[in-house]
């Protein structure tokens, strides 16, 4: 069994799995999505047992999902309850829904496709972020991104600060400001981490009104999830000395595509979510075709394979973590 299945995986935004069935793709498996009666969301393979119809194209009825063909509903375990065509029938064990785990955090709906083989390693907990169970930080979410290209990619971008001058210039970098000073980088439980990260930023935030020095600290939590702290600027917040976070959550749809997702805990009280949003959105949109260029697409994993600089310490680390603990989906060994 692949190790990328047995690992938690955001698919969609909580809120858009509703009573409606959702079809999504994870690790090349088509899924379905949906809530049962009591609010409970559930993500089965999207296929009927019967004779083997999308569930997504189907309805919840009865808080039951019931398959477009020939109207099979199912309960929220998976077993089949009711065949309209034969009323009196009792569905057996065979007449089930292939079922996987879910569970919801972050404003997401997680899924993993397999338990994992023996002990659960620290790789198998949920993603961390810890910035969600702060009571002072607000939280957005901004995306789906749907992005022609592998989740490492998409990550290592996330990682990356020494394209902010030319992908991001007048936003998050200028061609005048590129130097990246020396960082610390260090392994953790769950990944990496790297430290006492500068940057030069024009606009930082979205209520920045000049240039600044910028401190980050950068840490993987998973094979598919980062997440960068900052300080932010005096002024610029409602709770001064709340370091804001932003959380890059990917689900690996394929070997080379991914949807993204940014999650925001912002010391920014004042602004409405379609503002904080668009600056997100902003950023993605200038980042997405350069992900869309890289050759390969998958993310090579071997050292010699690309050059490198002393600023990507933190994306070599990247690349070493993802080796070392056996991830081979969306990567060149």
């Amino acid at each position: 069994m692949k190790l990328e299945r047995s690992l938690w995986h955001p698919v969609a935004l909580g809120h858009v799995v509703g009573s409606q069935p959702r079809a999504v793709t994870l690790l090349g498996e088509d899924l379905v999505l949906w809530r049962d009666g009591s609010g409970q969301a559930h993500a089965w393979m999207d296929q009927c047992p019967h004779r083997g119809a999308r569930l997504s194209l189907g309805r919840v009825h009865a808080g039951q999902l019931e398959c477009p063909y020939h109207g099979w509903r199912f309960d929220g375990g998976g077993q089949c309850a009711h065949v309209p065509a034969v009323p009196d029938f009792q569905p057996g064990a065979r007449h089930c829904a292939r079922t996987f785990e879910a569970r919801e955090a972050y404003g997401m709906l997680w899924v993993r496709l397999a338990a994992p083989e023996g002990e659960p390693l620290p790789l198998h907990d949920l993603p961390a972020f810890a910035a969600e169970a702060e009571p002072r930080l607000r939280k957005t979410t901004s995306g789906p991104y749907v992005v022609a290209a592998s989740a490492p990619r998409i990550v290592e971008n996330f990682l990356d600060m020494a394209h902010f001058g030319y992908v991001h210039e007048g936003w998050l970098g200028s061609r005048e400001h590129t130097t990246i000073a020396p960082y610390e980088v260090q392994t953790t439980p769950h990944g990496v981490r790297a430290t006492g990260c500068l940057a030069w930023q024009p606009r930082s935030s979205i209520h920045a009104a000049s240039g600044a020095q910028v401190e980050y600290t950068y840490e993987v939590t998973a094979p598919y999830m980062a997440v960068l702290t900052k300080v932010p600027e005096a002024g610029s917040t409602a709770i001064e000395g709340m370091n804001e976070s932003i959380a890059m959550f990917v689900c690996p749809v394929t070997e080379e595509s991914s949807v993204a997702w940014t999650r925001m805990a912002m010391n920014d009280f004042d602004s409405p979510d379609a503002r904080l949003i668009d600056f997100q959105n902003t950023i993605f949109g200038q980042d997405q075709p350069v992900l869309e260029s890289q050759r390969p697409k998958r993310l090579p994993l071997a050292p010699a394979a690309e050059a490198h600089c002393a600023a990507d310490r933190m994306s070599a680390a990247y690349r070493r973590y993802l080796k070392d603990s056996g991830i081979t989906f969306g990567v060149i060994p």
